[in-house]
C-alpha cells in the first residue's frame, strides 16, 4: 500500500497536501483499492464554503457510491476535470494526477489535526 509521508490523511481515508493556504485533496491508494474501479467522480461544489467533515462530492465505483469527506474546511476552488474524462486515473495514479479538489482553507492548523504517514498507517493495518 503506498502511503506517502508529506501528507495528511483522514480518517475518511482522504490526503491533503497543503500548499501555502491552499489544500489539494484526494483518495489514498487504500481507499482507491477498496472501491474498485471508479467510473465517475462527482463534485458539485465548486465555489462553495463547507466545514471540515462535509461531503464534498462522491465518488462511484463499479459496485457502491461512496462520498467523499473534506478534511480541511475551506472555499472548494477548483475541480480536477481530467476525471471527467478518466475517472480511472484515482485508481491508477491517486496521490498525483488522480488528485480530486482544490481547496482554500479557512482554517491553515486544521491540517495539524489530521494523521501523518505512519498513523494512518497503522489505522489500515
Amino acid at each position: 500500500m503506498n502511503i506517502p509521508s508529506g501528507l495528511k490523511y483522514s480518517s475518511d481515508h482522504e490526503w491533503v497536501k497543503v500548499e501555502g493556504d491552499i489544500a489539494i485533496i484526494g483518495i489514498t491508494d487504500f481507499a482507491q483499492s477498496q472501491l474498485g474501479d471508479i467510473v465517475f467522480v462527482d463534485v458539485t461544489t465548486v465555489g462553495e464554503t463547507l466545514a471540515q467533515g462535509e461531503v464534498f462530492g462522491s465518488i462511484e465505483a463499479v459496485k457502491t457510491v461512496s462520498d467523499a469527506f473534506l478534511p480541511v474546511g475551506g472555499e472548494i476552488l477548483e475541480f480536477n476535470e481530467a476525471l471527467n474524462d478518466a475517472p480511472d486515473t484515482v485508481n491508477k495514479d491517486p496521490y498525483g494526477e488522480g488528485w480530486m479538489i482544490k481547496v482554500r482553507m479557512s482554517d491553515a492548523s486544521e491540517p495539524d489535526g489530521l494523521m501523518d504517514a505512519a498513523a494512518y498507517e497503522a489505522t489500515i493495518g
